[in-house]
């Protein structure tokens, strides 16, 4: 079942964000290297009840900020389904399933592609397609649009295969810049980089390859390319929803505060601690349903 929850705040459009309730979140594996399953183990009824204020506190910060949100049902035995970032990339109306590495994700695939039919039956979508076979490409966690480039960043390795970045390119007829990542730990491209409204791009450079961060600096003006520390993308801070000037994240530090309001951000901090033990935050927890391209500002490339 799925329903939307209206802005609280007019608008002219809101941007409409999916999310999945965290009704079966837990962390019962570890796929990645932040995964605590054995925390979770210690107290599950005390984790799950501070999953669900943590998940309710970040979609009253979207909707306060001047976004909807679409609100789904999750599935039992499909606790990361939560993290609806990786259900799929969307753009202009069209929509391009993931297809996950793990085999503890990939149950999620089914649940997405019944939920995005719905989506396009009732005209929210237009199009809906899966990845070819053998490639792996895990949504926008690993595909980042720059509203000021008009283009996806596209991360690969520990998850999303390189070879997938030509199926996203033309599916949505967008350049795609692959960026490949060097760490585990820094295992999608949402947890890395960040594309904000005005043209800046926050990164953290030891999360990429030698030639990916030549392409990010090769893109993007210095004057726009703000590199931060470990403390900055440890707290999650570059997992950033953005609703126009407001951004609606993790508890950060002050350095990054400081930065995104000298440029003039609004920052919406939320307490996501049940869902960094899982590695997610703010992105990884929702995705941008009506995206177009050509909205936002536009710096050269």
């Amino acid at each position: 079942m799925a329903h939307a929850r209206p802005s609280e705040r007019p608008s002219g459009r809101a941007p409409l964000f999916l999310m999945a309730s965290p009704r079966h979140f837990e962390v019962a594996y570890a796929i990645n290297p932040w995964m605590r399953p054995d925390i979770w183990a210690d107290d599950k009824a005390g984790h799950g009840r501070a999953a669900g204020a943590a998940f309710g506190a970040l979609e009253e910060g979207l909707l306060a900020a001047g976004g909807e949100v679409r609100l789904v049902d999750g599935a039992a035995g499909l606790p990361d389904m939560v993290f609806t970032a990786n259900a799929a990339v969307v753009l202009d109306g069209r929509a391009l399933l993931a297809r996950f590495r793990h085999p503890e994700r990939r149950g999620e695939e089914a649940e997405f592609a019944r939920l995005f039919e719905g989506f396009r039956r009732e005209g929210l979508l237009s199009a809906v397609e899966s990845l070819p076979e053998g490639l792996f490409q895990e949504g926008a966690g690993d595909c980042v649009w720059d509203e000021a480039r008009q283009l996806f960043w596209g991360g690969y390795g520990p998850r999303s295969s390189l070879q997938s970045h030509r199926a996203v390119a033309g599916f949505f007829d967008r350049e795609v810049v692959s960026l490949e990542l060097a760490t585990q730990r820094y295992y999608h491209l949402d947890v890395a980089l960040s594309a904000l409204p005005g043209g800046e791009v926050l990164y953290y450079p030891a999360a990429f390859a030698p030639a990916a961060r030549h392409a990010i600096a090769d893109r993007v003006p210095p004057d726009s390319l703000v590199a931060v520390g470990e403390p900055e993308a440890a707290a999650f801070g570059l997992n950033i929803v953005c609703v126009g000037r407001d951004l609606v994240m993790a508890r950060t530090t002050p350095r990054l505060r400081a930065i995104l309001a000298e440029r003039g951000y609004a920052v919406r901090e939320v307490d996501l601690d049940p869902f960094l033990l899982a590695g997610g935050a703010a992105f990884c927890l929702t995705l941008r349903l009506d995206r177009r391209s050509g909205d936002g500002e536009r710096t050269p490339a």
